[in-house]
């Protein structure tokens, strides 16, 4: 059964004292588990005095020093870390066991304003995360194969970026990080390094870049002189022999350089270890500055063809996020990716007659039809077997 998009659920909950992070485990997994039983939630069970206590689903009840019943077992499950607060119903899961989108939200606040900012910043101190954050870590899977990390900008919080990135490398020595930031602080030589260092090798930096110039990049961030730091941040990276992947948001204002943008990273950063060209999610600024950004996909596609094959055809790494198959010409699909976190990914009515569903991006929950495009329509048995042939 697949699970509900949501990270959140309400339920009845009891014995939670101030703010609490853990473990839901099946008893048989607990037993056997390298948490400590106070860390455990057990999972459609009692709890003894062991465990901090049990979760119940589809209106079963169990006991436990900490209760919780919830009405559907659709949204969380054995596996997942869950945050609890006193006198409050509202269960948010931190951590989803099989999840391709796991990401630990570090900080509200950034030094870019990003007219198509999908996650508004906050000019607020809320440094009170790193501790819940180191928490979540440790109750993370030791098997987990990836990790993100997001904002805002991480690298707001400076050497505290870097203890808990250290604290990932510790705890979760096999799992891959990817650290989402504009790369404008890491124009700092001593705290790249240190960053960078925290990060070690299974760490990848993903890094924005919307232009060749200037001029359009620091309009579409907001922030006067952000083009030069952040190049100077991605110089810092291949200083340090760090894994850097560009990623290009595809609007209005970004695409008319385009091409020009493709052959610019492959001249002046080609130590690159990968470039995403990532469709607009409709959430945040993009809402409100829809009609500076909103372009059709359907009619920018030859122009995404041409920056594509550019760097491709030169022997980078190259992805295509967030648009579905349907859109993009066939000599584009082998670099379309799955790309849409899985709490926020849907598919229009129309897909369920499509034979490559499986294999495509979909749409953006937040994504109604006036950001759909008009090209929409399901592809046809005839037709994939072509494209497979």
């Amino acid at each position: 059964m697949r699970r509900a998009p949501s990270l959140h659920a309400h339920g009845a909950v009891h014995g939670v004292r101030g703010i609490q992070i853990l473990k839901i485990l099946t008893r048989a997994e607990a037993d056997d588990a390298p948490w400590s039983p106070n860390d455990i939630i057990l999972w459609n069970e009692d709890a003894d005095e062991r465990y901090a206590g049990s979760i119940s689903t589809q209106g079963k009840a169990f006991a436990g020093k900490i209760t919780i019943q919830l009405d559907t077992d659709e949204v969380v499950r054995p596996g997942d870390v869950v945050r609890l607060s006193e006198k409050k119903s509202l269960v948010s899961i931190l951590y989803r066991r099989g999840s391709t989108s796991n990401s630990l939200f570090v900080t509200e606040q950034c030094n870019s304003l990003c007219i198509m900012c999908s996650q508004p910043p906050r000019n607020e101190d809320d440094r009170w995360r790193l501790e819940e954050l180191h928490r979540t870590v440790t109750l993370i899977d030791k098997d987990e194969g990836q990790l993100g990390f997001t904002g805002g900008e991480p690298t707001l919080l400076g050497h505290d970026l870097g203890s808990l990135l250290a604290a990932c490398r510790s705890l979760l020595p096999d799992t891959h990080l990817h650290v989402l930031t504009n790369g404008r602080l890491f124009a700092n030589p001593e705290l790249a390094s240190n960053l960078i260092t925290a990060g070690g090798s299974k760490t990848v930096w993903a890094v924005p870049l919307y232009a060749d110039v200037a001029s359009i990049h620091d309009e579409i961030v907001v922030a006067a002189g952000a083009f030069d730091e952040t190049l100077e941040g991605l110089y810092q990276f291949a200083l340090h022999r760090a894994r850097v992947e560009i990623r290009i948001v595809l609007h209005a204002m970004s695409l008319p350089r385009l091409p020009q943008l493709a052959s610019f990273i492959y001249r002046r950063l080609p130590f690159v270890e990968h470039v995403a060209f990532m469709g607009l999610e409709p959430m945040g600024f993009a809402k409100s500055n829809r009609s500076r950004l909103w372009i059709d996909p359907i009619d920018y596609v030859s122009t995404l063809a041409e920056a594509t094959h550019h760097l491709a055809a030169r022997g980078m790494n190259v992805s295509i996020y967030n648009l579905p198959l349907c859109v993009l010409p066939r000599e584009l699909w082998p670099f379309a990716q799955r790309s849409i976190s899985d709490w926020k990914n849907v598919h229009d009515a129309v897909c369920t007659q499509c034979v490559v569903r499986d294999r495509c991006a979909g749409f953006f929950l937040s994504a109604d039809p006036t950001w759909r495009s008009r090209a929409i329509a399901p592809i046809r048995m005839l037709e994939a077997e072509n494209e497979v042939a």
